[in-house]
């Protein structure tokens, strides 16, 4: 399953003043989005964050309830390449302190693994009696 956040959205008003967003700058389109992907795994954030330097990225928990991922100045004299600031509400049953981050070419990708997996069993069938008996009755 993956879902697609844009970084701001449009109020469903400006579908019916806008013909086209095409005749308008690319201001009123999203530029950046978060990919949110679900593995049996984990639950894996990808953001694209082209010109930013791996310095500038600042990756938060807060009150183990809430991923942050914005940009940051690393000094005073100088601006990210670009403002950005999501935060998501975490799933329960998460394990916080393997999360883990990359940057690569631009793309920033956080992983957060969960800290139960499903995993099916196996009843042996020479395990099994070949009588059972009843202990209880249905009412």
């Amino acid at each position: 399953m993956e879902f697609s956040f844009p970084s701001y959205q449009l109020s469903p008003l400006y579908h019916y003043l806008l013909p086209s967003p095409a005749l308008f700058s690319n201001q009123l389109l999203p530029e950046n989005h978060v990919n949110w992907t679900q593995t049996p795994e984990a639950h894996v954030y990808s953001a694209d964050l082209p010109g930013v330097r791996k310095e500038e990225i600042k990756v938060e928990v807060e009150d183990s309830r809430y991923l942050i991922i914005r940009t940051e100045a690393t000094d005073d004299s100088t601006k990210p390449a670009m403002d950005f600031k999501r935060k998501f509400r975490l799933p329960g049953s998460i394990d916080i302190d393997g999360i883990s981050a990359k940057y690569e070419d631009g793309v920033l990708t956080v992983t957060v693994p969960r800290t139960f997996r499903r995993g099916g069993f196996y009843i042996d069938p020479a395990d099994v009696p070949d009588r059972v008996e009843v202990l209880a009755r249905a009412a």
